[in-house]
């Protein structure tokens, strides 16, 4: 029987791995197989007992190979696959799908990743509720990351808008950016800075 596990979440996925497998397996890198490699994997028996325990890794970057896999479905072993990402469009994936059981381990979504463009935004009007807002996510946040999704928001409104606020605010943020990383002021300090005078541009 074969298991697919697929997702960025490695940890959940291969702990689900562990309790489709156990703790005792084979482990093979997908990249490095050829297409003549397929048979002992799905169809050889070991000397030492009839069903094999086998997890194979990325087969699906190594195109050749994971083409070849619906012909081995009806394998006698117990396999698992685990893959970063699968293209839901591969013939393959859609020759697999409905007989064997695919699994997702997605990584959790962050519940404040609409926040922090709400807080850009609102600083564009209200730099002092912006700061509020931002009070509230800052335990849970990382600094940095915060940093390059407010420019991620500065660089999609001024594709929108080439205004002369959108300029500047580009400009503060090369700035910001600069000082991030080579002064040792408090980050949040410096980003709340920002967002107090972004209103202003």
């Amino acid at each position: 029987m074969i298991k697919v596990f697929t997702g960025e979440d490695r940890i959940s996925a291969k702990n689900a791995i562990t309790k489709y497998l156990g703790q005792n397996y084979e482990v093979v890198e997908g990249v490095n197989l050829i297409p003549a490699d397929l048979p002992s994997i799905f169809l050889g028996q070991s000397l030492f007992e009839k069903t094999r325990k086998i997890l194979i890794q990325d087969l699906s970057e190594n195109k050749s190979v994971f083409d070849e896999l619906p012909k081995y479905l009806d394998t006698p072993h117990q396999i698992a696959i685990l893959e970063l990402k699968l293209d839901k469009r591969s013939n393959t994936y859609k020759a697999i799908q409905k007989k064997v059981e695919i699994q997702d381990f997605p990584l959790p979504k962050d519940p404040n990743f609409g926040i922090v463009f709400n807080i850009y935004h609102t600083a564009k009007k209200d730099g002092k509720k912006a700061i509020r807002m931002l009070e509230q996510i800052k335990p849970t946040e990382d600094p940095m990351m915060f940093f390059g999704l407010i420019a991620s928001q500065a660089i999609k409104d001024y594709s929108m808008k080439q205004g002369t606020k959108e300029k500047r605010a580009l400009k503060e943020l090369s700035d910001l950016d600069l000082k991030l990383k080579t002064t040792s002021f408090q980050p949040w300090l410096l980003i709340e800075s920002f967002l107090l005078q972004l209103s202003s541009f």
